[in-house]
């Protein structure tokens, strides 16, 4: 399993675990999160999954994909630690990974 530290619209942090392979998506659904949307299910077609990662950990991904960086171009608060959650797929060295809502407080 993998561990991802997620800090909640009231500023209260939750760790989450996820199988590797999955979405980090997938497992703030499966949480229960309050104030991620997705309202697309996943499929970077909206921007309503929009996170921000770490920026200890914004280098360690993946680069956004042109479609990814479109859907960011319309939300609010995005800064270089955006991401859209639909778009993080999980593997054992994001073990750790920290995002927050944006706005978060």
């Amino acid at each position: 399993m993998i561990e991802i530290n997620f800090t909640e619209a009231d500023g209260n942090t939750r760790i989450l675990s996820a199988d590797p392979g999955s979405t980090l998506l997938n497992a703030i659904l499966g949480a229960g999160i309050k104030g991620i949307v997705a309202e697309c299910g996943g499929g970077c077609s909206c921007g309503t999954c929009h996170v921000h990662v770490a920026l200890d950990w914004t280098g360690r991904l993946p680069a956004p994909a042109d479609d990814e960086t479109d859907m960011l171009s319309l939300a609010e608060d995005v800064t270089e630690k955006s991401r859209l959650a639909c778009q993080i797929r999980l593997a054992p060295e994001l073990n750790g990974l920290s995002v927050t809502i944006p706005g978060a407080a």
